[in-house]
């Protein structure tokens, strides 16, 4: 493995593409003939200003984003988002329709229930989150201040292959697992968020694309850091921003353009999904709890059959010896999982099929 790397299937931070961390190698301590590390320039001077528009423009080619939309580079994750959201956009009497599939929209409901009214429009709680709900489920109210959703779910393994027509009302998508994966249509949403540590970036970095007449919602009175207006006022730069990462970010993008944009990370994250889904349902060891048509191309969620915690424990501790890390599934759930996000290669996934065939000959 190149430089000694191992596969990594974290759910994030994660993976980045090699090019772009050989790149931010061979500019670390001079930045494009600055003498400086982007890490030490001042986020007032001419270069960054130029890397941050560079980030911005990547995300508008590469995602084709409309004119009427802003793209904001801020920090606090997608957690201050579940706050803040509600605090730009819920409109008094109006409540915010959620569509709850689990651990991330439930967080999202928690900060919601100190700042506005909501409905659950749909949910699969009942089923323990191994799909999501069907267009027939979904009951959505023409009066919502915005309907709400979670568009991947990196611990359950469920992905939206549609998005719902929500009509006037905005919808706002939680995307930080699957943002830049594929083609999506940014006019048909209000606002989309993403932490930049799956697809886009390292951690410390928050994606919001949000459309300009959403953001004067707002009560001026709200702390100016948490009106979205204030950053698209100042083009992310009303305060001191994730210098270094919204600099990986742009290279991350550069890499998706040169690679084929979104429609090739498509076809990509669709080919690794396959070949993992695969080995997955044609084997009598192991077992994916999710239901086909809701199943992740981000985080592939699977159990040893009839659930051996101590058998899944020393799957993910084999795996990592072998240069497979990441494995284990998220501690609220158990069994395992691999994150196939775009700088996942398909050789990692051939790699990974390998060792649960040979752990299944050894301990099936």
């Amino acid at each position: 493995m190149m430089y000694g790397r191992v596969f990594n299937f974290n759910p994030g931070p994660a993976a980045l593409p090699v090019p772009v961390l050989e790149q931010v190698r061979d500019e670390l301590l001079n930045f494009s003939g600055t003498g400086m590390s982007v890490m030490e320039m001042s986020h007032r001077s001419k270069a960054f200003a130029e890397i941050v528009e560079r980030a911005e423009g990547g995300f508008r080619r590469v995602m084709g984003i409309p004119d009427e939309y802003a793209v904001l580079f801020l920090q606090g994750g997608a957690s201050l988002q579940f706050a803040m959201v509600p605090m730009n956009l819920a409109l008094e009497g109006k409540p915010v329709d959620v569509i709850d599939t689990g651990n991330w929209t439930q967080k999202a409901i928690g900060e919601l229930e100190k700042l506005a009214s909501y409905r659950i429009a749909a949910s699969t709680a009942g089923e323990g989150y191994t799909r999501l709900p069907r267009r027939e489920e979904l009951d959505l109210h023409p009066d919502a201040s915005y309907v709400y959703m979670a568009s991947n779910n990196t611990i359950r393994g469920t992905q939206w292959a549609w998005f719902p027509d929500t009509g006037d009302v905005p919808l706002v998508a939680d995307m930080s697992s699957d943002i830049l994966s594929r083609p999506v249509d940014v006019s048909q949403f209000g606002l989309i968020f993403a932490g930049a540590q799956k697809n886009a970036g390292p951690a410390g970095v928050t994606i919001v694309i949000v459309r300009k007449d959403l953001a004067e919602r707002a009560s001026k009175d709200l702390p100016t850091m948490l009106q979205y207006r204030t950053h698209i006022g100042k083009r992310s730069l009303f305060n001191t921003p994730p210098t270094f990462g919204i600099y990986v970010v742009s290279l991350v993008l550069d890499w998706v353009e040169r690679e084929g944009g979104l429609a090739e990370m498509a076809r990509r994250n669709e080919e690794k999904a396959e070949l993992l889904y695969s080995a997955i349902d044609a084997s009598a060891f192991y077992e994916c709890p999710v239901e086909e048509s809701s199943r992740s191309r981000m985080n592939v969620v699977f159990r040893i059959r009839g659930g051996d915690e101590e058998l899944e424990k020393r799957f993910a501790s084999e795996a990592e010896a072998a240069g497979l890390v990441g494995v284990k599934g998220h501690r609220s759930v158990g069994g395992l999982r691999a994150s196939l996000y775009n700088a996942q290669t398909v050789e990692g996934v051939r790699a990974l099929v390998d060792f649960m065939k040979e752990f299944e000959q050894k301990y099936g």
